[in-house]
């Protein structure tokens, strides 16, 4: 086997003992990324602490690197590769980096984990992520249909409020526009209070709308469980079928 072939079982064929190695030692890394970019954050870091955690982040940046451009240079298509899912999430870890841009996209790092359910081989975890998709693609319908209403209901709420609370709160509820971000947190039921109602009818308004809200949130999640169930019976049918 040559070096291509060689490099290409390392990365992409976690079955074996050497690619789970080296699978594993990558999601580590990227946990230690994870974990040294949040103590970034704590405040009256020392000089030295603050320094440490700079040289972990070249020396993982650097392995990331490589491994992005062996990924690359082993890929039959690179293109499909580097505009794939994976492809630009790891170019996205990697490349404020080097810009030294004012976005810190290190965070970006957590969606590679997703990869651990490949790497481990999971079986349960693949048919979960089926019955998952399978209860989407049943209840696609009605998800669509319920997005769209909820656009609808998130619109006609911004656009009541701003007609019971423009007068009185002038500053607040500007416009439309302005009034959305009260119509999102008063719909999720989330009620932050950095926008609430004064007058009267605003208060009686928002009633309705944080009703409203309540059967909002219960939607989709009596949606999605049902799916899931019918996802559930309709594969425990199929292995029954199969043993037969």
């Amino acid at each position: 086997m040559n070096f291509r072939g060689r490099t290409n079982r390392l990365l992409n064929s976690p079955e074996t003992r050497s690619g789970r190695v080296f699978a594993l030692t990558i999601q580590s890394l990227i946990l230690l990324s994870l974990v040294t970019f949040s103590i970034g954050t704590l405040p009256d870091l020392s000089v030295t602490e603050t320094k440490t955690l700079r040289w972990i982040e070249i020396i993982t940046v650097l392995i990331f690197t490589a491994e992005y451009i062996l990924r690359i240079a082993v890929s039959d298509k690179p293109l499909k590769f580097v505009f794939s899912f994976y492809g630009i999430i790891d170019l996205a870890a990697i490349l404020p980096f080097y810009i030294a841009s004012g976005f810190d996209l290190r965070v970006v790092r957590s969606f590679r984990l997703l990869r651990l359910i490949r790497i481990l081989k999971l079986v349960k975890y693949n048919k979960a992520i089926k019955r998952f998709h399978k209860a989407l693609v049943i209840a696609k319908e009605e998800l669509i249909l319920f997005g769209f209403v909820s656009t609808i209901l998130l619109y006609l709420s911004a656009v009541g409020i701003y007609y019971f609370e423009n007068k009185a709160q002038p500053e607040i509820f500007k416009s439309v526009f302005h009034s959305l971000w009260w119509a999102v947190t008063t719909l999720t039921t989330v009620g932050y209070g950095d926008m609430y109602p004064v007058t009267s009818g605003g208060k009686f308004f928002t009633f309705f709308v944080l009703m409203i809200g309540l059967g909002i949130i219960a939607i989709p999640t009596g949606l999605v469980a049902s799916a899931l169930s019918e996802a559930r019976n309709g594969n425990e049918l199929d292995e029954l079928e199969a043993d037969y």
